[in-house]
């Protein structure tokens, strides 16, 4: 059972939406396996309110760390006195942490996790052909994470074209395989990934070419929420190998208790 105290460290994770999320109780139970007397929270904020918020946190002292969702990675980066070297590059960040001097330091571990549950279904990343679909915070991370991990080619498609040659100028600069612009037709990879919201709603379209799937590929979606999402559903009934979002977060969630912990 949790126990709470005034000696109970919080830590919030902060989005718009916020009822997809699972971090508080993943992250809250991982703080409990390792002894910790802490805290997840989920905050429901704003773009236009997120500056105010983040400025109550650093205010309020047994705030240790916060944990950034849709929209807010790229505004949290921001905020942060101090970023690692992937973050920096993508100026985006999905976990901050208070240092003992009082400053803020903040990575994006999206992608180290995605990499991870793609390794579990087998599948070597080293020279495969990938396209990822969004440009967002999410989708950054995985796309250079991907380009770590020795991929030959990474597709980027996004609905917003500067934001998507943003993307590809920078991870270009990494020099670690070839990088371009392309659309949401999966035809000729061998690994599509969806890092946009689409499928967290009915309504939503798809966000790549179904009928260009087929049963060699491995087909990740990033959202929690439905679990199978509908490209997830339909990669499933073209035979294809999957990555579920709760797949991705159960590996994203170790990345964050260790930079919690470290």
């Amino acid at each position: 059972m949790l126990s709470l105290s005034g000696k109970t460290r919080v830590y919030y994770i902060v989005g718009d939406p916020i009822e997809q999320v699972k971090s508080p109780g993943g992250m809250t139970a991982g703080f409990g396996t390792l002894g910790m007397d802490a805290v997840v929270l989920p905050a429901h904020v704003s773009r236009e309110a997120f500056a105010t918020f983040f400025a109550g946190v650093k205010a309020t002292q047994n705030v240790d760390g916060v944990i950034a969702t849709v929209p807010h990675k790229f505004s949290i980066a921001e905020q942060c006195d101090d970023l690692t070297p992937r973050a920096r590059l993508l100026g985006a960040v999905n976990v901050a942490r208070r240092r003992a001097d009082g400053t803020w330091f903040g990575d994006q571990v999206d992608g180290l996790g995605f990499v991870q549950a793609l390794r579990k279904t087998g599948l070597d990343p080293h020279g495969v052909r990938v396209l990822v679909v969004g440009a967002g915070g999410a989708g950054s991370a995985i796309a250079e994470a991907l380009l770590a991990a020795g991929v030959g080619s990474l597709a980027i498609c996004d609905q917003d074209g500067d934001r998507r040659k943003h993307l590809v100028d920078r991870l270009s600069t990494l020099k670690l395989g070839a990088v371009s612009a392309a659309s949401a037709d999966p035809a000729g990879m061998d690994v599509v990934v969806n890092a946009t919201p689409m499928g967290m709603r009915a309504e939503d379209p798809c966000p790549v070419r179904i009928a260009s799937l087929t049963a060699h590929m491995v087909v990740g979606d990033a959202i929690t929420v439905p679990e199978i999402s509908p490209l997830i559903a339909a990669a499933r009934a073209a035979g294809c190998r999957t990555v579920t979002g709760p797949e991705m977060f159960a590996c994203v969630a170790q990345h964050m208790l260790r930079f919690y912990t470290e």
